[in-house]
């Protein structure tokens, strides 16, 4: 299991929104799972949280900017290598002590530099997601030089991509490739260097350009007559998406006045990385959907999660809801065997595939407890980030807790609808303009879905 929700240098911030949201997408204990009879009968005001009050919130956000600066008070890495991880994590979850930020990450990168078994990978992966993340300009020298000297694949893969970050250009690209045949490991088949190689030698846009018809997808993936949720982003993850949802008899759900259901869906992780990484955001691709639980992270919420995986993260006989399948192991070409034709050598939808050779897991379908105003100004406002999961608004009572209104619980209704909880998520970057994804840009591509 991946251990970015529930890793232990994470121990001595064991309250702290931080660890509660480091938790959250993989250290799901369901306490419950739900029917879809169940989902039918509730409603926002079911369910509540009392990390969502005023007074809940503000309790934690004090201790955590505490943790944070206790960190800020200690020598770097002296005993503290584990504080290191959870208060990078905390500055940019609750987006602030982003210059003490700069100063702690800069130091650890000199650190490592000259002294890289001494801080183990976990810490590595914080400090270099951060770098990615908040300050790839001023990283960019320090990372040039330690990225020869880095053994381990995912821990490679970001630095080199904050360094693309910084300045993408030719020789970067060309630092990055030498850097690769510099550390004498063979890489041939690491799904992360795979991605990253891709990413090395072809233009984001030109890929966008290829992408096979929208239509097609809606048109039909996995295997008929079951529901499918439709999570339409943009290459700019900050940019909110639009998730829309097919039932099993292949018409799109509609709302009681017979508009097409829709919602706002954020798949943008606080790290902002590709999804082939740790904490990365949510990758393109297909995943099942194997149910709905209660996630035992506070700021997913109490709120029915879907329960969604991705390829190798779920056997193919769970996979495709199959239990006679026979056990095999996944390839490419099982992957590809549940797509449409068109799609099945667009690059970029394999991300869920490599992702899930990777080792990533537990990317739900969720809601959220976080304060967005947190992020006030941001363009994915009123959003909350994640690690890795596909993140539904909701309101909460600030006094009492309980829920006002969930985009979540609808998505919920909507996918099971039929009294099936068993069915698929399209996870696809439309384009890359930089605004949210609205309704109108893919609703004639929906209702002529709907006619095949």
């Amino acid at each position: 299991m991946e251990s970015h929700w529930n890793n232990r240098a994470f121990a001595r911030f064991s309250l702290s929104l931080a660890v509660l949201l480091v938790a959250g997408c993989t250290s799901v204990i369901p306490e419950k799972r739900h029917s879809p009879a169940e989902i039918a009968g509730y409603t926002p005001q079911t369910f509540s949280s009392a990390l969502a009050t005023t007074v809940g919130e503000q309790q934690q956000r004090e201790a955590d900017i505490a943790n944070i600066r206790a960190v800020f008070a200690q020598p770097i890495f002296a005993g503290a290598a584990a504080n290191v991880s959870g208060a990078l994590w905390s500055i940019g979850f609750l987006n602030t002590e982003k210059d003490g930020g700069r100063v702690l990450v800069l130091a650890a990168l000199d650190y490592m530099q000259q002294t890289l078994t001494d801080v183990s990978t976990d810490t590595q992966r914080a400090v270099l997601s951060a770098a990615y993340t908040y300050y790839p300009l001023e990283s960019a020298t320090r990372l040039a030089g330690l990225l020869p000297k880095l053994n381990t694949p995912r821990q490679f893969a970001i630095a080199a991509y904050a360094l693309l970050k910084a300045e993408d250009t030719v020789e970067t690209r060309v630092v990055i490739e030498s850097a690769l045949g510099a550390n004498g490991l063979d890489w041939t088949a690491e799904p992360r260097i795979e991605a990253l190689r891709l990413r090395l030698r072809t233009d984001v846009a030109e890929v966008l350009a290829k992408r096979p018809p929208l239509l097609d997808l809606l048109r039909g993936t996995a295997r008929p007559g079951r529901p499918v949720i439709y999570s339409l982003q943009r290459q700019d993850r900050q940019q909110v998406g639009l998730a829309v949802v097919r039932g099993a008899d292949g018409r799109f759900v509609r709302n009681t006045d017979g508009q097409l259901f829709n919602i706002p869906h954020l798949a943008m992780a606080l790290t902002n990385l590709p999804g082939t990484i740790t904490n990365g955001n949510t990758p393109q691709g297909l995943f099942t959907i194997v149910g709905a639980g209660t996630a035992t992270s506070k700021v997913i919420g109490p709120t029915p999660y879907l329960h969604s995986q991705i390829p190798v993260e779920a056997p193919i006989a769970d996979y495709e809801h199959n239990p006679d399948h026979p056990k095999t192991e996944w390839t490419a070409q099982q992957y590809e065997s549940y797509l449409p034709e068109s799609w099945r050598n667009y690059a970029p939808f394999k991300e869920a595939f490599l992702a899930g050779r990777a080792g990533r897991d537990d990317m739900l379908i969720h809601g959220t407890t976080i304060n967005a105003d947190y992020y006030s100004g941001a363009s994915f406002y009123p959003g909350t980030p994640s690690a890795g999961c596909l993140v539904a608004f909701e309101t909460w009572d600030k006094t009492s807790g309980q829920g006002i209104k969930s985009d979540q619980l609808s998505l919920a209704k909507a996918f099971t609808k039929d009294g099936a909880d068993r069915g698929y998520l399209v996870v696809v970057e439309i384009d890359d303009k930089l605004r949210a994804v609205a309704l109108n840009e893919v609703l004639a591509d929906i209702l002529a879905a709907e006619k095949n």
